[in-house]
């Protein structure tokens, strides 16, 4: 609240994301009916979830021609990124992504000595801050293109404090297109994933992404399991919801990667490792999501598609921003997804300052009931605190 920085921040954010989000769904009133179906087509996915899980995995090394692996816990995840990329020196880049926070891959991979990159603009101001994301699509939105400039200069961008965004993007660009050309690794996670192909989606605006992952030799996806989906058709769908109710619609870009890159084109045999990357290594991570689906409240949040619409409809996010949430998520969503990934001790208290006013249940394209699961988080809270 004394912030000035982040209040200034999230006023402009809020002002300018309400807005565009109406504005999609009046113009494209069929993402309301596609966010309907992909409700019901995650429910056939957790109604089996390790069918479409080992599905998934067969269908990375069977059909996408790529290596994949699954890990339960954080520990896993690095120990496999770990022995992919080896012990020598790295430079990597890597596209947002919310599940490598949850594994706190950036800094993992810091210590380890090598040369890391976020390459979307907002992630990498809360790289340069050392920062947490403050939303799940927008991380850098309570920052003043001010603070922004500020921070990169100081890693040589060369931009100054005065500058309008206009101007301080093409230096940024400038900046990170050497840093794509000489990657040895890029890591990204996705949006979505079809058990059937293997296939994954990517929604994004900056282009970054599209360099991340095809001109590095290697490329990484950490992908969670509520990400996956029955279908191709079905995934495409979902990345096309999150990215309609995120206000962001239609996005510069959807990308579909289903397999390293490859060339047919002499005798019509297949060879693979060609302009994109040689190596395709798919990772799907659990986090704590199989035990939610245990949990009749909190199994509504892996409904979720990290659109992000709750926070900003939020008046407690609207004034707190993820400040009010745990290490990674923040707002209405960060109260389940705290619990989930860090547990319900870390996320009750979290609970105390919902209003349960439900304009994030409003708002909502998977209709996730968070009201639900304020209420019980609340009772978990009063009932330690009266032990």
């Amino acid at each position: 609240m004394e912030d000035p920085i982040l209040q200034e921040g999230l006023r402009r954010a809020v002002k300018a994301s309400v807005p565009a989000t109406n504005r999609a769904l009046q113009s494209w009133p069929y993402l309301a009916e596609l966010a309907d179906y992909v409700r019901k087509r995650k429910e056939t996915v957790y109604s089996n979830i390790d069918y479409y899980i080992d599905e998934t995995l067969r269908a990375i090394k069977e059909k996408a021609k790529a290596n994949a692996y699954f890990a339960s816990n954080k520990d896993e995840a690095l120990k496999i990124i770990d022995s992919i990329i080896g012990n020598e020196r790295k430079t990597i880049v890597k596209a947002k992504s919310m599940v490598t926070e949850e594994i706190m891959l950036r800094e993992h991979l810091t210590e380890k000595g090598h040369e890391i990159y976020e390459t979307d603009l907002g992630e990498l101001l809360i790289q340069i801050a050392k920062d947490k994301p403050m939303h799940v699509i927008a991380p850098a939105c309570h920052l003043t293109k001010e603070r922004a400039a500020e921070l990169l200069s100081s890693i040589g961008v060369k931009v100054t404090k005065g500058m309008d965004a206009e101007k301080i993007v093409p230096e940024v660009r400038a900046f990170l297109r050497e840093k794509f050309v000489k990657a040895d690794i890029g890591i990204s996670g996705a949006n979505s994933i079809a058990s059937d192909t293997g296939a994954f989606f990517l929604v994004f605006n900056e282009g970054n992404i599209s360099l991340a992952t095809t001109l590095p030799p290697v490329h990484i996806a950490l992908i969670s399991i509520d990400k996956i989906m029955p279908t191709i058709t079905d995934a495409f769908m979902q990345a096309v919801v999150q990215s309609g109710y995120a206000g962001l619609y239609p996005p510069t870009y959807i990308y579909m990667i289903a397999g390293p890159s490859s060339t047919a084109d002499i005798e019509y045999h297949r060879v693979y490792g060609v302009h994109g990357p040689r190596e395709l290594h798919i990772i799907l991570y659990d986090g704590g999501r199989k035990e939610a689906l245990k949990n009749p409240v909190l199994k509504e949040q892996l409904f979720c598609v990290k659109c992000g619409r709750c926070e900003f409809v939020c008046p407690i996010w609207n004034i707190a921003g993820n400040v009010w949430g745990g290490r990674v998520y923040g707002g209405p969503l960060g109260m389940g997804w705290t619990s989930i990934t860090e547990g319900i001790e870390k996320a009750a208290p979290l609970s105390m300052y919902c209003l349960l006013c439900g304009a994030c249940k409003e708002a909502c394209p998977g209709k996730v009931d968070m009201i639900k699961i304020a209420r019980y988080l609340k009772r978990e809270y009063i009932e330690k605190i009266r032990k």
